[in-house]
């Protein structure tokens, strides 16, 4: 167990802070999910991490991230780390058709803006007051469901958004399969997921069968095969989808959600924010929908995202196994450890953040620096998100039709936020809405 308790139902940050005080602000060494893992801190630590992929490190899911994406395979296989990275089958299908560059994303962008307006139109418009997580949840599964699997079918989705919250809360969890626990819950999400998603599958191969045109990464996973011509197991297609939607899911939607959270409390803020986005709105026609450009001048608005993120990432941290041997700060760490890499040795530093609870989208104006590698919201180096532009486009796509129509107040300015490499509103970030 080591510190994994300490670890998982503590503020992450504080976790880090402390061990970075009471041993070095370099490295220090701790037990985690049943691992020896090194965490490397602030920027240099970022630096090094992010130059040596494949030399010294590799990807690496913890004990309860394998067992739930890994289904396919025997329970000894799904005991073992995933491929190195850029070597696994989920970046091959993601990178080599080109879903998630930006002139494949420009394509779907006009059905992202469909979308968030519709859902604006079906669950915010005519309500007093409204919960901005469980909307947002269910905005960023049904586009993740759209662009990802190409469906986006209400009944099914509203299924699906439960589900994903209970695999969300296992993918850092002790791996204890007894009811009452994480785990055993996100086992169980997992299996009723799998199951969806079948039929979705059985679906798509019927479609493509009668000629319809391939237009998610489904489907290309679907009629992909590999040097020998042979076909990807539909259990293994199905886990990697899961992976996908899971990854498309809960990140984004808390970023939109504390966006909601902090700008409702700055009015400043949000004139800013909405005097940029109706100027955008004033140059489109009557019915015409985001495009490419219109995303590229919501410079203000996006400094903001950055700033939510920054004081709430939506993901923690990620890890890594070590290849080889190496030395960082005057510490060896051996092979077969595992190092954890997480935001929250930099995001809140002071010493490169001044004021850092101070919620202040300035700090990221056009001629401001900071030291590299001090804000890395998306990771670097060759595991840079490849979902970096789908993330922007759909959190900037919300923040232009949310501003457009409402100013809000929080119900409940002190809600305390829950979770742990995953953050939450505790109640669900309920607002009060005035229609513009």
């Amino acid at each position: 167990m080591g510190e994994t308790v300490e670890f998982l139902f503590g503020k992450p940050d504080k976790f880090v802070f402390d061990r970075m005080a009471k041993y070095s602000p370099d490295i220090f060494k701790t037990r985690i999910l049943g691992e020896d893992t090194a965490v490397i801190c602030g920027p240099n630590g970022h630096k090094f991490l992010f130059s040596n992929e494949q030399r010294y490190f590799t990807s690496y899911r913890p004990h309860s991230t394998q067992i739930l994406f890994r289904s396919y395979k025997d329970k000894a296989a799904a005991a073992l780390p995933p491929p190195p990275a850029g070597k696994n089958e989920e970046e091959k299908v993601l990178r080599s058709p080109g879903f998630l560059k930006p002139e494949a994303l420009v394509r779907y962008l006009g059905k992202m803006d469909a979308i968030t307006q519709q859902q604006m139109r079906s669950e915010w418009e005519g309500k007093r007051e409204v919960k901005v997580y469980p909307l947002a949840k269910s905005l960023t599964l049904t586009l993740a469901c759209r662009f990802f699997v190409g469906t986006e079918e209400p009944e099914r989705i509203a299924r699906l958004v439960n589900l994903f919250d209970d695999i969300t809360l296992g993918l850092h969890s002790i791996t204890l399969n007894i009811p009452g626990t994480f785990f055993y819950r996100a086992n169980r999400a997992a299996a009723a997921i799998r199951k969806e998603l079948r039929a979705v599958i059985n679906d798509k191969k019927a479609a493509i069968s009668s000629g319809a045109p391939m237009q998610d990464i489904l489907s290309h996973m679907i009629v992909a095969s590999d040097s020998s011509g042979k076909h990807m197991p539909e259990a293994e297609i199905t886990d990697k989808i899961m992976g996908f939607l899971t990854a498309g899911y809960s990140t984004v939607a808390t970023a939109m959600t504390f966006f909601m959270k902090y700008v409702g409390e700055r009015p400043d803020i949000y004139k800013k924010v909405l005097d940029e986005q109706l100027e955008v709105a004033a140059s489109k026609k009557p019915g015409e929908m985001l495009e490419w450009d219109d995303i590229n001048k919501m410079k203000y608005s996006w400094n903001v995202v950055n700033e939510v993120m920054r004081l709430t990432p939506p993901l923690q941290g990620t890890f890594r196994e070590v290849l080889h041997d190496f030395t960082y700060a005057g510490y060896t760490v051996p092979k077969g450890w595992k190092v954890y890499w997480t935001v929250s040795t930099t995001n809140k530093n002071p010493q490169y953040f001044p004021e850092p609870e101070k919620f202040d989208p300035s700090r990221y104006d056009d001629g401001n620096t900071f030291p590299p590698f001090t804000f890395v919201p998306f990771g670097g180096g060759p595991r840079l998100c490849p979902g970096k532009e789908y993330a922007r486009l759909a959190i900037l796509t919300f923040v232009h039709n949310v501003v457009k129509r409402f100013k809000w107040e929080l119900v409940d300015p002190k809600e305390k936020v829950v979770g742990d490499m995953m953050p939450a509103p505790q109640k669900g970030l309920p607002v009060r809405l005035v229609r513009q």
